[in-house]
């Protein structure tokens, strides 16, 4: 940290990114997928703020929301493939970059960083999302949670991006909303970021042990070229 309590990362060459909840809310969707589920079989609908704080679950999250589900239900299989359907359907209709994210990549880029993307969403869906959203268009690299044989909170899936962006994963800095990418950054030697605008729900993030937190995407700007500048 410099004198003011600041942190910063020097020797960062790469900023890689969780997905949803890090640089895009797609709970809007996420939850309009599964609610339509709700609504299908006769029962009223959820308000959206019932399905955000665990947007970042995935289908876990949703249907457990939805529908009071675990995957140990025998009928979760085909629940979640009918989630999947809904939401492949209607992938992009009300998801968007946080506020600040457009500004976060182009000035990352402008600094001579790659940025990247790393999220335990299936190529399914992660692919179509970054290929489709032009905010996401250049990214450097982008790992789903079915690229590598492991998915967060295994380091795997970062030290994939850190090998494909021939950097060590020293060089790379983690910025997630999830415990778990708190631990898989920890495992792959890489410095990570808590993202504070994220799916936090009423976790405290102060005892994720990141290295530290971000109350808005441009904070992790300064961070770096703080570190840049050291």
């Amino acid at each position: 940290m410099d004198k003011s309590g600041t942190a910063f990362f020097p020797g960062i060459r790469a900023v890689l990114f969780d997905l949803d909840g890090t640089l895009v809310d797609s709970a809007p969707d996420l939850g309009g997928a599964v609610d339509r589920m709700r609504t299908a079989r006769g029962l009223p609908s959820l308000p959206l703020d019932d399905y955000r704080p665990m947007a970042g679950a995935g289908a876990r999250g949703m249907l457990g929301v939805a529908f009071g589900m675990t995957p140990e239900d025998p009928l979760f299989p085909e629940m979640r493939e009918e989630f999947f359907r809904n939401y492949e359907t209607h992938l992009l209709d009300r998801t968007y970059a946080f506020h600040g994210i457009e500004a976060l990549l182009g000035q990352l880029q402008q600094q001579g960083l790659a940025w990247g993307v790393v999220t335990n969403k299936t190529e399914r869906f992660g692919l179509p999302l970054c290929r489709q959203m032009p905010v996401l268009q250049s990214a450097a690299v982008v790992i789903c949670g079915d690229t590598t044989p492991h998915a967060k909170p295994h380091p795997e899936p970062l030290l994939e991006a850190a090998r494909r962006l021939a950097l060590e994963p020293a060089q790379c800095l983690y910025v997630g909303d999830d415990l778990r990418d708190m631990v898989a950054a920890h495992a792959a030697g890489m410095p990570c970021v808590a993202a504070a605008w994220g799916y936090l729900g009423e976790h405290d993030i102060s005892s994720w042990g990141a290295s530290a937190e971000a109350a808005q995407p441009l904070d992790v700007l300064g961070m770096v070229c703080a570190g840049q500048a050291a």
